[in-house]
């Protein structure tokens, strides 16, 4: 994630993430933190309900199998206020790819709006308003670009399940209990299956259309954060299988841009100076010390 100004360039779910996590003084200044609660036993380590888990692998096998997708994902984040509730902060992203190595995210949302292009070599980070890009390279699939994106600059998205290879293949180390809640006819103007999911560090709740197997909605809260921070998204204009240009996973004003480096918005611990490599040094002869 780049710094830019008093916003962050990519998605500003790294920014309020770290913010629910690292700055929760204000709440917790008052309330303790609940004790965490005890590992699970082996008998309730995975709790899978079958007919939760069709649903889900069912979603994954549609968006698997189409070669180009594109989607609009809005994203709503609660952040910690000085007044205790949270506040709300929101994205829209339009997002399109192209398998297996060709992504495009194009954000606004509540702070100066970013861009985000991968061609299968290059990974382009792009702040319209300040004109200026952060270009790195990237592996040739979305998932590998996705993955060094988040390591090297926090660089995340919330919608990334969705758009991976195999969405349930990366899902399932994960899951510790899955079950089926039933369905709706409210969520994403479409009748919707209702699937709760909970692994080590999140429990969240999924809204997958029951006739086209798309999602249309999820909220998740983590569980590692003491004040339970949610963050929702919500899924429409899906298109799958379209023709998109491959001209569409660059951009020429990010190319013209003023480039900055990659840099993670949370501080890093300096960098350990090495220790002196003792064959470089003067070596002392019997009886005289080392110069």
């Amino acid at each position: 994630m780049l710094k830019l100004g008093g916003w962050t360039i990519g998605s500003i779910a790294v920014a309020i993430a770290l913010t629910a996590r690292a700055a929760t003084a204000d709440s917790e200044a008052t309330t303790a933190a609940p004790e965490p609660s005890a590992a699970p036993s082996a008998a309730e380590a995975k709790q899978l309900d079958p007919k939760a888990v069709d649903v889900l692998k069912a979603a994954s096998r549609r968006l698997a199998a189409a070669k180009t997708m594109s989607f609009t994902a809005t994203a709503e984040y609660e952040s910690p206020s000085r007044l205790g509730p949270p506040l709300v902060y929101a994205t829209v992203s339009h997002v399109a790819l192209k398998r297996p190595d060709k992504l495009r995210i194009i954000t606004p949302g509540d702070g100066p709006p970013s861009e985000f292009y991968y061609d299968g070599k290059e990974m382009m980070a792009y702040s319209p308003a300040e004109d200026l890009v952060a270009v790195a390279p990237a592996p040739p699939t979305i998932d590998g670009a996705l993955r060094v994106a988040y390591e090297s600059a926090a660089i995340y998205f919330p919608f990334t399940d969705v758009v991976v290879e195999d969405p349930y293949r990366d899902l399932e180390p994960r899951l510790r209990k899955v079950f089926y809640i039933g369905r709706s006819k409210v969520v994403g103007g479409t009748t919707t299956d209702v699937v709760g999911i909970v692994t080590d560090d999140l429990f969240g709740q999924m809204w997958i259309g029951a006739d086209d197997k798309l999602p249309r909605a999820y909220r998740v809260t983590y569980l590692d954060d003491p004040s339970r921070l949610r963050q929702a998204v919500a899924f429409s204009d899906w298109k799958l299988d379209g023709k998109v240009d491959d001209a569409a996973f660059r951009s020429a004003n990010a190319a013209k841009a003023k480039k900055i480096a990659f840099a993670r918005p949370d501080p890093q611990p300096p960098a350990a100076k090495p220790s002196p490599d003792a064959t470089s040094q003067p070596q002392a002869t019997a009886g005289e010390p080392a110069k």
